[in-house]
């Protein structure tokens, strides 16, 4: 009697099994918008035992034209093709197993079509950079949420401080006050891992969704409508080359190629030079790109055709919902280069105003142009990437105001970095800065003297290029890029009870209050000069601790002197004549001094000045 029982219960099981309908536990890209130039569209689908079941629809002007299945029995890869007429609305997506099935309702919606969305940006901008979670601290209550794991606090240099997008939300008329007109913040996905790799946001769990504890997808949206309405463009980064070791698809991969595996942890060996190198081994440069960031972060593998179209499509999805203007790409060498082509060709194809900078980080000019387009790569590389860190001018910058000037030292080093300009394609494209959040801060790299800051700003703002400050600078803040939290501290006045509050002028010393009003001003009178946008810049040779160049066009001159030396100076003009001797006389951008008599300059020591020319 027993046996017949045990069976009769395994029957019922099984049928009760077979008319469970199927479930679908994600979708990705959670929806999509009609009126796209690319077609396709390929979604992910994920849900106990999927590849087993049969997969429909029918909606006007879209087909299923294939459905995908992989190693993982939960996932299914659904590629549909969509007509250019198809209407918005819903489609129905059934999934059936048996008698069993499923209806998902996938939103087909209307795009935005407001103008100042997806706007691109480029040499007429200056861009400020902000770590989210160390900015502002807008709304306590989400510091700690179920379900992530990392708890903010302050004590902690690698935890969470509890910064988040309503903090930046409070404090954008700071930002536009110092005449910034882009923000660019460091990852705001979510990062649900423990410290010390949660707070900057480099290590994503979720693709699709904006960290809880920094707001949320909608706080994201509106913070980028609110930094449009103020005329401020904002720039997101993105990660192709790793995810999280927690992101929710490492407990089931794809495919086992879905990431770079090895028998044991293996780390990137980060030698950016191997990929270009031609005599480099071919063991190095594998290294170099499949290796893992770190050991919380596996190394993606875009070789893999359903994962490269999934990060595409995943940009294409931000930059649509959020109308963003820009990207910046972390880390950009490291993946996988001619899917990085591919990858920037597409974007670029479906919003053509919009623009990207990768993250290059290398001290050669010429390996940096190896990564940009127009670079007549010899082995047959061809970027597609319009805007690269400019690391080379970084260093130079570093250096050039503290020690004296030689024939490769002090603000020599400026002139042989920009001498290698004819390596780039668009120098004037590349992102110029003085620091970031991986470096030391620039306060710190000319040991804490305000009077090169200023000279560092000065050259900042009226350089070839699209300068980016980086939170803090303003008001000198300081720290050493050998210990990451010490340049990614909190910004005073950021958080209820702070001390300070630096947002203000009372909470700020002279001297912060002197290096923000001096940034404030280059910045606001640099928004309105074409001339410094895209202006030829023709420089002369470094001399006696000085050095001279201009920005000039057809209408307009601008000059910019240094005298990084100990000693005021007065530098005779005749060298320059060119230029000066077209011209009568010529207005400090900075004073509003008159200056009438343009064959000789008073440069004081450790100083810079910005003339414009006038006939």
């Amino acid at each position: 009697m027993r046996k017949p029982l045990l069976l009769l219960m395994s029957l019922l099981s099984f049928l009760h099994l077979a008319a469970a309908p199927p479930q679908v536990t994600r979708l990705e890209p959670p929806h999509w918008w009609v009126g796209m130039k690319n077609p396709e569209l390929q979604i992910l689908v994920y849900g106990p035992g999927l590849a087993k079941t049969e997969v429909s629809l029918t909606y006007p002007g879209v087909t299923l034209a294939e459905v995908t299945k992989v190693e993982s029995p939960n996932y299914l890869f659904l590629t549909l093709q969509l007509a250019p007429d198809v209407p918005p609305g819903e489609i129905p997506i059934v999934f059936k197993q048996g008698s069993a099935s499923t209806t998902i309702k996938y939103p087909l919606k209307a795009k935005n079509t407001a103008a100042n969305r997806i706007q691109g940006f480029g040499p007429q901008d200056a861009v400020y950079l902000l770590m989210p979670d160390r900015f502002a601290n807008g709304n306590p209550a989400n510091d700690q949420l179920p379900g992530l794991v990392d708890k903010a606090d302050r004590q902690a240099p690698f935890g969470r401080h509890g910064g988040d997008l309503d903090g930046v939300l409070q404090h954008l008329d700071h930002i536009v006050d110092l005449g910034m007109t882009a923000l660019w913040l460091n990852p705001v996905l979510e990062t649900n891992l423990p410290a010390p790799h949660s707070y900057h946001g480099y290590a994503i769990t979720d693709f699709y969704r904006v960290d809880a504890r920094l707001g949320g997808n909608e706080k994201y949206l509106q913070l980028v409508d609110e930094c449009h309405r103020r005329g401020l463009k904002v720039i997101k980064d993105l990660v192709h080359n790793h995810c999280a070791s927690t992101h929710w698809w490492m407990a089931d991969l794809p495919t086992r190629d879905w990431v770079h595996q090895f028998p044991s942890f293996t780390r990137s060996n980060y030698r950016l030079a191997a990929v270009s190198d031609p005599h480099s081994a071919r063991g190095d440069s594998l290294l170099m790109t499949n290796g893992w960031f770190d050991n919380v972060m596996p190394d993606l593998n875009q070789r893999n055709h359903l994962l490269a179209q999934y990060l595409i499509q995943n940009t294409l999805w931000w930059i649509e919902y959020a109308g963003i203007d820009g990207i910046r790409m972390d880390t950009y060498p490291y993946p996988d280069k001619e899917f990085m082509a591919r990858w920037v060709a597409e974007v670029l194809a479906e919003y053509p105003r919009f623009n990207i900078v990768g993250e290059v980080w290398i001290h050669s000019p010429a390996m940096t142009a190896y990564w940009l387009r127009g670079t007549p790569n010899r082995d047959g590389y061809r970027s597609t990437l319009p805007s690269a860190t400019d690391f080379p001018l970084w260093e130079a910058a570093n250096r050039a105001f503290t020690e004296p000037t030689g024939w490769a030292e002090g603000l020599s080093r400026l002139y042989h970095v920009l001498a290698e300009d004819f390596l780039y394609q668009k120098p004037e494209e590349n992102l110029i800065f003085l620091d970031n959040h991986d470096v030391t801060r620039y306060f710190t790299a000319v040991k804490e003297d305000a009077a090169k800051v200023k000279m560092g700003l000065a050259l900042l703002f009226t350089m070839r290029g699209v300068p980016q400050v980086y939170y803090g600078t303003e008001i000198l803040m300081a720290g050493d890029g050998g210990f990451h939290p010490s340049v990614r501290r909190d910004f005073p006045g950021g958080w209820p009870g702070d001390p300070t509050n630096a947002f203000t002028p009372a909470g700020r010393t002279p001297a912060q209050n002197e290096v923000y009003d001096y940034l404030k001003k280059l910045a606001q009178w640099r928004k309105a000069q074409p001339v410094i946008h895209h202006g030829k810049l023709t420089h002369f040779i470094p001399a006696e601790d000085t050095y001279v160049y201009f920005r000039h066009d057809a209408t307009h001159c601008v000059m910019v002197a240094f005298n990084s030396g100990q000693k005021d100076k007065k530098l005779a003009t005749s060298r320059f004549a060119e230029f000066v001797s077209r011209y009568r006389r010529a207005r400090n951008v900075l004073t509003g001094e008159q200056l009438t008599d343009l064959s000789q300059l008073a440069l004081p020591a450790q100083s810079a000045q910005v003339w414009e020319l006038e006939k």
